[in-house]
């Protein structure tokens, strides 16, 4: 069988007169795009023009909601409780999807530090399980492949995509290295397409312990404010292509 993967990243991210990322050339290499929703980064007038983007390309739309928190960009653990979780998850799925002509979503991938706590499992990972399904049952719920939110999510029910990341390090566990260790980001363009392709293909990836990590995946994440990320994405559709890989959007999977 045809290996096919979603290739999804993160966008819209800009604030104001503040510019971040480089959505314009991006776009046109990936299948998925998740819009921040104002809450870790965007505000309105860049998500009206960032779905108009998207739709323009052709490429599906989904919401990536984060903690309220602009200065930390999102990436700051925060203690909020449950409840409090879904009602912002299902702010933001809500304001994104009013931007789009279908006034549907393909699907939602929490950003940052929201993202990473509800790997986790517990609380917070069953509070947004909740906000997707309570918002639209038919949405895809992007999750880290192999984390204790996929069993959660998987046991209420929601459509899952598994997902692993080109330029980012794993640990053993199947976590990600935090962003405060070094090597956590991966820049080497060579080394970003290898991994990809052993990770599509072969459902392996190595530790930045060294340890062989197996996972499966069904769509896979390059951050668009990653130096050089318009050439990682590139070289990225290139090989998936030469390699028999077909880019198919989540939701069509």
């Amino acid at each position: 069988m045809t290996a096919r993967i979603d290739f999804n990243c993160d966008m819209g991210e800009s604030f104001g007169p503040w510019r971040l990322g480089y959505d314009d050339q991006v776009i046109r290499h990936i299948t998925s795009a998740n819009i921040a929703c104002g809450f870790h980064a965007g505000d309105p007038g860049h998500m009206r023009k960032t779905v108009q983007l998207a739709e323009s390309h052709g490429v599906a739309i989904g919401a990536h909601p984060g903690f309220a928190d602009l200065r930390g960009f999102g990436r700051r653990n925060v203690g909020a409780a449950a409840q409090e979780v879904k009602d912002d998850v299902v702010y933001q799925v809500g304001a994104l999807t009013a931007f789009t002509r279908a006034r549907r979503l393909q699907h939602v991938k929490p950003h940052g530090a929201l993202y990473n706590m509800a790997a986790g499992g517990g609380d917070m990972a069953r509070a947004i399980c909740e906000a997707v399904l309570e918002t639209d049952p038919d949405m895809v719920l992007v999750v880290l492949a192999g984390s204790k939110w996929l069993e959660i999510a998987e046991g209420m029910g929601l459509r899952v995509a598994r997902e692993v990341f080109a330029d980012r390090a794993f640990n053993a566990d199947g976590t990600l290295v935090p962003r405060t260790r070094p090597g956590s980001v991966i820049h080497d363009t060579s080394a970003v397409v290898e991994r990809s392709l052993r990770m599509v293909t072969e459902g392996r990836v190595t530790a930045i312990t060294g340890e062989e990590v197996s996972l499966q995946a069904d769509t896979i994440c390059l951050h668009g404010d990653t130096p050089g990320a318009v050439q990682l994405a590139d070289a990225l559709k290139s090989a998936f292509e030469t390699a028999g890989v077909r880019l198919v959007a989540m939701g069509q999977r």
